[in-house]
């Protein structure tokens, strides 16, 4: 009985993970992440490639960069991997040779974070946008809207159909979206306990980091002074925190609960900016919910309009 059930819960998972997408999902998707990663690369070049200038003092490898090496790389060696990186994310973005390059961006993508990760603070905001590079980077994800589509509809190929091809990448990376907030509450329960639900450890964040913010000489967050003398609001804000996170896995439901959670989380994360000037840019931009979204509708609207006006002329 157990067996039959468990067989019936993994094909229910199965025909859920891939039902067809259209190709142009996928797509919209890669060109998203792609941008993102481009212009996070790109603002942070010269900071990318002063890596070798640090006191070597400041050096401590983590994650891939420590599997790979003890010592920091040469100077030639760590330009060459950040102008690659750079190189491949407009390639990523373009569709271009899709299946070769994209598991190499990805790969670099990873290796120059963590590097800069290696020299000081562990900037975690970056885990999920390296997860949905590596999640699209191993998909068909330029079948449509890329330089990969136009040169086989040059080709006389015929356009590439809904498939469990192109679903599997945008449900994963959906999934791994939801996952990181799951993590996120289930380590304010473990850590904060009643101090969290209570809205007395959200408190004392919230002082502690503006207040150091003010002896560094940095600003401080808008509405920090304003929230602190008001333990009801806080402690609403720390539940709704926690119903927000661990309640993640209903965007994977799709539709409405997909739109309102994401909504929702991005909402979360304006508020962080509000009471402590913290900025995650994945999240605020809206790119880390792209996969719950059907984000290739916008840009076929815009499409089809354009074709109309073209067509009345």
């Amino acid at each position: 009985m157990i067996a039959r059930a468990c067989s019936r819960a993994w094909r229910a998972l199965a025909g859920w993970w891939f039902a067809p997408l259209p190709a142009e999902r996928l797509a919209a998707l890669r060109v998203l992440v792609g941008l993102f990663a481009l212009a996070y690369l790109s603002s942070r070049l010269g900071q990318l490639l002063a890596l070798p200038g640090l006191p070597r003092g400041s050096w401590r490898p983590v994650g891939a960069v420590e599997l790979l090496t003890s010592t920091p790389w040469p100077r030639p060696v760590v330009t060459a991997l950040v102008l690659a990186t750079w190189a491949l994310a407009v390639a990523f973005v373009l569709g271009l040779a899709h299946r070769w390059l994209a598991p190499v961006f990805a790969l670099l993508l990873l290796l120059v974070l963590t590097y800069r990760n290696s020299w000081g603070m562990v900037f975690h905001t970056e885990n999920l946008l390296v997860l949905h590079v590596g999640v699209v980077a191993l998909a068909p994800a330029s079948d449509a809207w890329s330089l990969d589509r136009w040169r086989a509809d040059r080709r006389g190929a015929a356009p590439a159909p809904a498939d469990g091809r192109h679903a599997w990448a945008v449900r994963t990376a959906a999934a791994l979206t939801v996952i990181t907030y799951v993590l996120a509450g289930l380590a304010k329960v473990r850590l904060g306990g009643d101090a969290w639900t209570t809205g007395d450890q959200l408190r004392n964040q919230i002082a502690m980091d503006n207040a150091r913010k003010l002896l560094l000489g940095d600003a401080m967050a808008p509405l920090a002074t304003l929230l602190l003398d008001h333990p009801r609001v806080l402690g609403a804000l720390a539940w709704s925190t926690l119903v927000l996170e661990l309640g993640a896995p209903v965007a994977l439901l799709g539709g409405w609960w997909a739109r309102a959670w994401a909504v929702s989380a991005w909402g979360f994360h304006l508020g962080v900016v509000l009471l402590m000037a913290i900025v995650f840019p994945y999240p605020l931009v809206g790119v880390a919910y792209a996969p719950l979204l059907a984000v290739e509708r916008p840009p076929q609207r815009v499409l089809a309009w354009w074709r109309r006006r073209r067509g009345g002329r």
